[in-house]
């Protein structure tokens, strides 16, 4: 192509040097360079090897590849209609862009929705509402065996690492967390310079890579580990074994990525490839896991403590939760990721077929801690798709203490689900660490947008159970939200899931539950 594009220049030039000269007339230079080019490309097109379209369709080929290029920009301006575009609707990243903005978030003329379309969920309005409560709840996280407990936001930004976005998505999305008293996960990149310099809480997570906390050949240290979990704003901290964008899959950081900034952060040599893998080296077993868990809030200094999955086997769950009986110690909170879940660029095989969406994982983790006698004391934290009050409610009455946010908070940044986050070529500055294009993303503007988001989603969901009848989410229930599952028939949560009694489990298992009990094993996690 370059050879092309060398001989295309030199007739170029000979044509203006005819010109010049008065052997051409400068009308007929005009015409002949774009058919000289367009000449010189149908060559290209019909010698070259890669692209058969090309070779049949010389010239006129190129408007294939063009628009399969601006395909989903078409899609998203032109075709979507505003209820069924994919990952997030029209209406969805509208009401979060208006409420980022501190604009009206309301809708004239009725829903848009079919809402006799199987699969359509609705909350139950009560005949009696009650007042907003005038403060917004709070979480408080730390078991008994927690010596520093946390008192979580409903709402909260999820994991996303910084080296995954800008510095300055990280410092808008920690500052709104300042700003509106909730918690930033740093996810699983490390504690970077921009996590810390807002001020804003922080749920430090590690994950198979030991970003912060990593020896030279990329196991955990320990001393590393208890220095950076010293931070005053380090309040929980955080296990990853599994995330909804690809679970059970490793990453590997070309060294091409890896500067000074990202080295830093995560502790790895400047320049050299780094290589996450997909299972944890300091434990193999749910025995093992639950005590890496206390020696990890230990060395914190009592500050909660947690893991993070997209659930898979309810068996290998059940394991846990045996391991946890027989240790006597359980973890202070549990984050269930859903395999809707998508800030993480993953192969599509995973982002599409495996992982258990968050309805069934979260009912799945809330059951067995329930029906272990393990519920009072871990809370339970939700991710995936949350971005509206409504949401946030569904969650909180399936099981649910609080929800967390990833994209939701990307569009009050900026993003505009452009879908080129792992190209490094983010238009919005958002998943990039290409400075030019960075710098378009205003940190004070964002930072207020991301606290406005969380405030309005929060107050909205106050709304909503107000509008229930409850003022308390503790008090919400499975009865409050229904499914239509054919065009006849709909049913409560409650009538359509088991839902199992504190200890159940340990008395005697429901038939449903009994298999994956009697194989649940402590000591290895069963396939």
């Amino acid at each position: 192509m370059k050879r092309i594009g060398c001989v295309g220049l030199t007739v170029l030039a000979a044509l203006a040097a005819w010109g010049a000269a008065g052997w051409v007339s400068w009308w007929w230079l005009f015409a002949a360079v774009p058919l000289a080019l367009l000449g010189l490309l149908g060559v290209w097109d019909l010698t070259q090897r890669r692209h058969t379209v090309l070779r049949n369709y010389p010239v006129i080929g190129h408007a294939r590849y063009l628009l399969e290029r601006v395909r989903p920009e078409l899609q998203q301006y032109f075709v979507e209609r505003n209820y069924d575009g994919r990952p997030f609707d029209r209406d969805t990243r509208s009401i979060v862009y208006e409420r980022a903005k501190g604009t009206a978030a309301e809708e004239p003329f009725g829903t848009e929705r079919d809402v006799y379309e199987t699969g359509y969920e609705s909350l139950v309005p009560s005949m009696a509402p009650c007042p907003v409560p005038q403060t917004t709840p709070r979480v408080r996280i730390g078991g008994p065996d927690c010596t520093r407990p946390y008192d979580m936001a409903l709402l909260n930004v999820s994991a996303m690492s910084f080296g995954s976005l800008s510095a300055n998505a990280v410092l808008a999305l920690n500052g709104g967390a300042a700003a509106g008293g909730f918690a930033h996960d740093t996810g699983e990149g490390g504690l970077s310079e921009y996590h810390l310099r807002p001020g804003g809480d922080l749920v430090w997570e590690i994950g198979t890579g030991y970003f912060g906390c990593r020896t030279h050949d990329g196991g955990f240290d320990p001393a590393q580990f208890a220095d950076t979990a010293a931070h005053d704003q380090v309040k929980c901290v955080s296990l990853k074994l599994s995330q909804g964008a690809k679970p059970g899959i490793g990453g590997v950081l070309p060294g091409a990525k890896v500067n000074a900034e990202i080295a830093r952060a995560r502790g790895v040599p400047q320049g050299e490839t780094v290589i996450s893998p997909p299972y944890h080296r300091e434990f193999s077993t749910p025995r093992e896991l639950v005590r890496f868990l206390v020696r990890m809030r230990e060395l914190s200094g009592g500050k909660p403590t947690g893991f993070k999955l997209c659930p898979g086997s309810r068996r290998q769950f059940l394991a846990v939760c045996k391991a946890m009986l027989a240790e006597g110690t359980a973890p202070d909170f549990i984050i269930v990721d859903g395999a809707e879940g998508g800030t993480g660029a993953a192969p599509l095989e995973y982002a599409d077929q495996l992982g258990t969406p968050l309805t069934d994982g979260l009912l799945d983790v809330h059951n067995a801690l329930v029906g272990t006698g393990l519920r009072d004391r871990v809370r339970i934290g939700a991710s995936g798709k949350i971005a509206t009050g409504a949401d946030l409610v569904k969650r909180l009455l399936q099981g649910a203490d609080y929800g967390n946010a990833a994209r939701a908070m990307m569009f009050a940044v900026g993003c505009i689900q452009a879908q080129r986050c792992h190209t490094n070529t983010c238009p919005t500055g958002v998943t990039t660490q290409d400075p030019r294009r960075a710098r378009a993303l205003h940190v004070g503007d964002k930072t207020l947008r991301v606290q406005r988001l969380q405030q309005a989603t929060v107050a909205s969901a106050q709304q909503i159970m107000a509008s229930m009848g409850v003022a308390d989410p503790a008090d919400l229930r499975p009865h409050m939200l229904r499914r239509r599952i054919d065009p006849f028939t709909v049913r409560s949560y409650e009538e359509m899931y088991e839902w199992l009694t504190p200890g159940q489990l340990l008395a005697e298992a429901p038939g449903s539950w009994a298999a994956d009990w009697r194989a649940a094993d402590p000591d290895r996690f069963t396939v």
